[in-house]
């Protein structure tokens, strides 16, 4: 026998050095009434292969530590033991011993059920990745965020199952990530008191799986929410805090995030030389960016995101040329699969073609956003946006067959939705 590939397996799995092993299984000898004085050299033993079998009381600690057989985990018994079981202490005594040591035994340690490991995380993640991919396509929908947060309670259901740090702190992190999706799904529906609730808890749920990233996402959609709020004082102080967490620190992609948040806020607020500032610092941040691996919820940003952006704080400023500009350039890099993105890159343009007067291309630009969401339903942050077409082109020519036409055509649109 070369080594104890089960063995390794499981702890990996599990998340478990050869100390936590030790420990745990020295916690379950306490519990049976023996002396806990397993050593990390033991265990070492057993992942060489040195050690093919665990005596009497270590391999029944081992078996109730891990919820798994000695044979599951990669041993092997001797000749003489495979046909006969050994004696155990006297069962009232171990029950005993064992019930009054439970209780000063964390929680994970003694509860029923096979332990929780990496692998089970893993699956919670891709079906978050899905709802992500769902997300990017459609937006808002009404099933996303009760999808979301049923996959945080499934994440946390499985916390009390955990014997390890590592997996414990996946799991709170999962939990966080799928909050924060369930509360932007809120934004693109502006329903934005269930957003903040959503993101207070996630924001509680990083903290306690040390996840900074996923904390920096919070405050960069409590950003989002302050815009939406027209509160550039709460917008700005959010879009600060993304800059200032650890995560924007560490990655130049989320520091350059931050700084275009703040630029935004800025140009709601009227400050044309911070905003513009701030969109330099952004630009610099991402050609620092590299390619490490990062939360699927970040895919969206990019070169082509920060022009979207761009726009956006371009047009706050009354500049409709570079707010074009900046929506063409977007538009010509924006994936297929965040349609949503390009929906609302493409509303932006016509906005900023508005601003200049276009009315007939702007029209023809605002309409083809209909086209670009197909027959799904439009998420409310892009119908305000479509509104706000919608007064401006009233306002700038309420006469013109154009916007009759274009009346016509939402009132049509409103009607099927």
């Amino acid at each position: 026998m070369v080594g104890n590939p089960e063995l390794r397996a499981v702890m990996a799995d599990l998340g478990l050095t050869r100390a936590d092993l030790a420990r745990l299984i020295n916690h379950e000898l306490v519990a049976l009434g023996c002396p806990g004085t397993l050593t990390v050299r033991t265990v070492a033993t057993w992942l060489s292969g040195q050690s093919r079998w665990p005596q009497g009381r270590i391999r029944t600690a081992l078996q109730r530590a891990l919820k798994r057989t000695p044979e599951q985990l990669g041993f092997i018994p001797p000749r003489t033991t495979r046909s006969r079981v050994l004696p155990e202490e006297p069962v009232l005594r171990r029950d005993l011993l064992a019930a009054s040591a439970a209780a000063a035994l964390p929680t994970a340690i003694t509860s029923r059920g096979q332990a929780v490991g990496h692998t089970d995380v893993d699956r919670l993640q891709e079906s978050l990745r899905a709802l992500t991919a769902l997300d990017d396509h459609r937006g808002r929908h009404g099933s996303l965020e009760a999808a979301a947060l049923t996959g945080s309670e499934q994440a946390l259901g499985k916390v009390e199952r955990t014997i390890s740090d590592s997996v414990r702190r996946r799991l709170y992190s999962l939990a966080a990530d799928y909050t924060a999706t369930a509360a932007f799904s809120c934004i693109d529906d502006r329903r934005l008191d269930d957003a903040e609730r959503h993101f207070e808890t996630a924001l509680r749920l990083a903290g306690l799986g040390s996840d900074h990233v996923t904390a920096m996402r919070v405050f960069n959609c409590l950003s989002m929410v302050g815009y939406q709020r027209n509160k550039p004082g709460a917008a700005l102080s959010a879009a600060w805090a993304a800059q200032n967490a650890q995560a924007s620190r560490r990655d130049p992609l989320l520091a350059s995030l931050a700084h275009a948040r703040a630029a935004i806020a800025h140009s709601t607020a009227g400050d044309r030389q911070a905003a513009l500032r701030c969109l330099g610092q952004a630009r610099d941040a991402l050609g620092r960016a590299d390619g490490r691996e990062r939360p699927t919820w970040t895919d969206f940003y990019g070169p082509a995101e920060l022009f979207a952006l761009s726009a956006v704080v371009h047009q706050h400023l009354g500049n409709s040329a570079e707010a074009e500009s900046a929506s063409h350039r977007a538009l010509a890099g924006i994936s297929p699969q965040f349609r949503r993105n390009r929906a609302s890159a493409t509303a932006r343009l016509a906005l900023a073609q508005l601003g200049q007067g276009e009315i007939e291309q702007a029209a023809a630009t605002a309409t083809s956003v209909y086209v670009l969401m197909s027959d799904d339903q439009l998420p409310p942050r892009l119908r305000t946006l479509l509104g706000d077409f919608h007064r401006g082109l009233i306002t700038l020519a309420p006469t013109s067959a154009v916007t009759r036409e274009w009346t016509d055509r939402i009132r049509a649109q409103g009607e099927a939705q």
